[in-house]
Formats: structure tokens, C-alpha cells, sequence
């Protein structure tokens, strides 16, 4: 079968290797898509500080299973499916406290151990999450960065009747705008330089988008949540200096940032500024599986657009030309899709 391996940042060979074979509690699923995702850019970037070379990459992902091991309890062959990714010990404090997502000897597919980026994968069924049997196989490789969204509202809190600012309207921002949108929030703005992402924020429903080349983020604040009020929670979903930064600077005392973007870097906090207005910093990684069974929910209650997302579909062999078109062309790249099987 085929695989992408990237041997180097930037360097994608396609290799052929064999087909994995179901043991024990184990199958196999047929890929139908991947998705790319900023983290998988850092590693394209060489900028991953988790990552190590060769990689096959792939963690955002859809398909059909086509064989079960001998142990497999809740799996059947011709189930459509997505895989949850992180690969958690099991037995470190994290991990027997409910919290197997910040595992201390955490391993992801497609960064710390091997990834999707193949024809077939072989997996626990633990692993497995189903979907519905008439989910599009392209929003089924949307569930994992929507559990990303869904975490991040749910760190929050209760966010029915609140004002929201997403800052950073890429695909996680979006996704996180539309689940607050799904769970009550009473009015929702995202901010962004993209025009692009800003005109599908509001195709999916968000009412406010502001591009802050144009305005100042704190007249639009002041004009759409009033003055005093502000937003009541914050999501940093940039992960670039100037986005936690201008965070801080328009939170009203006594709010909440979650930061849910992954840093290249190590930015500069106003910690002093915090500690007066009594800011509150959330932080939120990745996702469980309750957060994989909301997000097919949201879906599947119509309350969640992907479709919206998605600008650019490739194929296996054009693995590389889908980060290339993420790298060097974002002002016209939303959600970037790979096909590998399946109608």
C-alpha cells in the first residue's frame, strides 16, 4: 500500500509499504480523508518541538473498516469511522484522573508516533469512534478538529446568553464560533486579517467578523457588546503574539481567555495586568472522547457547517502540494482536505 512519509521538514516520499493485518483488538480502517491542520504545518515548518524525522503525519481522519481482530467487541467490517488519535499510558496521575488528554507520556498519531497518511491503518478498536452510516466521509475527517472546539467551549463553562470574541477565524476558530453559536452564546465575533476566513466565518452563521487591518478590535468590542460589558470569554485561537496580547489588552476585568491555539513560541504575557484585572488564563488541549461524541452530535443536529470550510481537496500523491497551498497561499486556504479512498 502507499504511504506519505515526510523524511524532512518540507520533503514527502511516497512510499510502498505492506498492508496491515487485524490482530487481536485491532482494525483496519480504509482511508478515505485527511486532514490538514496548523500543527501538521509546524512539522512541514520543522517548528514542532514534538516532532522527529521520518514522520508519517495524518490525525484528522475518516473511513471504513475492512477488517476486525479476533478480540474486537463493538467494531464490525463496513462501519464508517473516525479515529480518535492520542495514545495515552493509561497510568499516570492525568490519565487515572479522568484527564488521559494531557497524558505525561502522551503520544499522538502522525507527531510522536505514526500517523494516518497511508491507504490502510491498523488500530485498537479503543481508538475507534463511529459515525453515523450517512455522514460524508470529508466531514467525518472534521470530527477531530471540532472536538478541539468542542473542549476548548466546554473549559469555558456554561457560555448560553454570553458574548463571545474568537480572535483568529482559521478552521479551529470557526469551529469554536460555531459550537459557542450551538451552545447559546448570545452574540459571537471573530476577528482576523484573512478576509477569506472572516466572509466564512459569517457563511456560517457568526454575526460579527472584524478585520483588524481595517478596525481597531476594541471599537468593534465597545460598538457591538457596549463599553462597560465587553465580551465575557475570550478564545485565542491565532496562536501568534499580537493575538494574546491584544487578548489581554480588550479583556474586561474579572473575564476569561481560553487559549486554545498551539505556539510556535514562547509569547510574552503581561502577567501584572492579570493579576489586577483579575483575568482568568484557560488553558485547553486537544480533546476526549465525550468531546468526539458531542462534535458528531453537533453535526448530526445540522448546527455545525463544514462544508464551508473546505477550500482545497488533494490526492495521496499530492500529499505535499496540500501543505505547500496552506503555506504559501493561507489568504485563499481555509480547511485543506486529502483523498485517499473510499466514494
Amino acid at each position: 500500500m502507499r504511504q506519505a512519509v515526510m523524511t524532512a521538514p518540507g520533503v514527502i516520499e511516497l512510499r510502498e509499504v505492506p498492508v496491515p493485518e487485524a490482530q487481536k483488538d485491532t482494525v483496519v480502517v480504509e482511508i478515505a480523508y485527511i486532514g490538514v491542520c496548523g500543527s501538521d504545518i509546524h512539522v512541514y515548518h520543522g517548528k514542532h518541538p514534538y516532532t522527529s524525522y521520518p514522520v508519517v503525519q495524518g490525525h484528522e481522519v475518516s473511513g471504513k473498516v475492512v477488517a476486525i481482530g479476533p478480540e474486537v467487541k463493538n467494531i464490525k467490517i463496513g462501519d464508517r469511522v473516525t479515529i480518535e488519535p492520542q495514545v495515552a499510558c493509561g497510568t499516570c496521575y492525568p490519565c487515572t484522573h479522568g484527564l488521559y488528554n494531557i497524558c505525561n507520556n502522551l503520544k499522538v498519531l502522525g507527531f510522536q508516533t505514526t500517523g494516518t497518511a497511508s491507504d490502510y491503518f491498523a488500530i485498537s478498536e479503543h481508538h475507534i469512534v463511529k459515525l453515523p452510516d450517512d455522514m460524508d466521509y470529508r466531514f467525518g475527517a472534521m470530527i477531530e478538529p471540532l472536538a478541539v472546539g468542542v473542549r476548548a467551549v466546554q473549559k469555558a463553562g456554561d457560555v448560553k446568553d454570553k458574548q463571545i470574541l474568537i480572535i483568529g477565524a482559521g478552521p479551529i476558530g470557526n469551529l469554536v464560533a460555531q459550537t459557542v453559536k450551538a451552545m447559546g452564546a448570545s452574540k459571537v465575533m471573530v476577528s482576523d486579517v484573512n478576509s477569506l476566513r472572516l466572509q466564512k466565518a459569517l457563511a456560517c452563521g457568526i454575526d460579527v467578523a472584524v478585520n483588524v487591518k481595517e478596525e481597531k478590535l476594541i471599537t468593534a468590542i465597545e460598538r457591538e457588546f457596549g463599553a462597560e460589558r465587553r465580551a465575557d470569554i475570550i478564545f485565542d485561537c491565532a496562536g501568534v503574539q499580537p493575538a494574546i496580547s491584544s487578548a489581554v489588552s480588550v479583556a474586561r476585568k474579572g473575564s476569561d481567555i481560553v487559549v486554545v491555539a498551539v505556539y510556535e513560541g514562547v509569547p510574552q504575557v503581561d502577567l501584572a495586568y492579570i493579576n489586577e484585572c483579575e483575568i482568568r488564563i484557560i488553558g485547553t488541549a486537544r480533546y476526549n472522547f465525550d468531546d468526539f461524541k458531542t462534535a458528531i452530535r453537533l453535526v448530526g443536529d445540522g448546527l455545525i457547517n463544514l462544508e464551508a470550510l473546505i477550500t482545497d481537496v488533494y490526492e495521496l500523491p499530492e500529499y505535499l502540494e496540500a501543505y505547500r497551498k496552506i503555506a504559501k497561499t493561507p489568504d485563499s486556504t481555509m480547511k485543506v482536505l486529502v483523498h485517499v479512498h473510499v466514494s
